[in-house]
């Protein structure tokens, strides 16, 4: 449950919102618009805790994980698949550790690795990623071309992948279609 207590919110002299109260419940979906500079992206990034409030709390779940389309996107010289997959941080954390584990040479450890691996599809994360990708339009040899090879639309559209690629608890998507081809 996100909660929301009077909450204020300034960007330099400027009141984006004031006394905000609402609470949202997991599993609903939840749509916000408005015009341009209403304070949407900074409500985005409040609840990204990019932003502190300037007057009331907000409440989340301890423990969630936060996915958002970005709306940028590095030029890399990482391949598209590879970019996407990146979007799962637990999973390349996990990689990480088991890197280091073996290593080391400590098979208990690689042994509860590997477990968390096959619980969270780690195995099948590339295609996973090839699927999403497929699914945005990309075809199968896309999958290697480098991310700065695209264009600014193809580059959200694997912003987009690379959110959906997160298991996340609260989904965020400002303006996922921008810039699109």
């Amino acid at each position: 449950m996100i909660r929301l207590n009077g909450v204020g919110l300034r960007r330099g002299p400027r009141v984006l919102f004031s006394d905000a109260t609402f609470t949202l419940n997991t599993g609903q979906k939840v749509g916000v618009t408005g015009r341009n500079g209403t304070g949407k992206s900074s409500l985005f990034a409040l609840l990204m805790g990019e932003l502190s409030t300037d007057e009331g709390s907000l409440e989340l779940p301890a423990g969630w994980v936060i996915a958002h389309v970005a709306q940028e996107t590095p030029s890399t010289s990482r391949t598209a698949i590879e970019y996407i997959v990146d979007g799962d941080e637990e999973l390349r954390r996990l990689q990480w550790e088991l890197d280091a584990a073996e290593a080391a040479g400590d098979g208990h450890r690689s042994g509860e690795i590997h477990g968390r691996l096959d619980t969270i599809g780690g195995y099948t994360a590339t295609a996973r990623a090839a699927r999403l990708m497929h699914g945005l339009g990309f075809g199968s040899d896309d999958e290697t071309r480098a991310v700065s090879s695209f264009s600014g639309g193809w580059r959200m559209r694997l912003n987009l992948a690379r959110a959906l690629m997160c298991r996340s608890d609260l989904l965020l998507l400002d303006e996922p279609t921008n810039h699109l081809d």
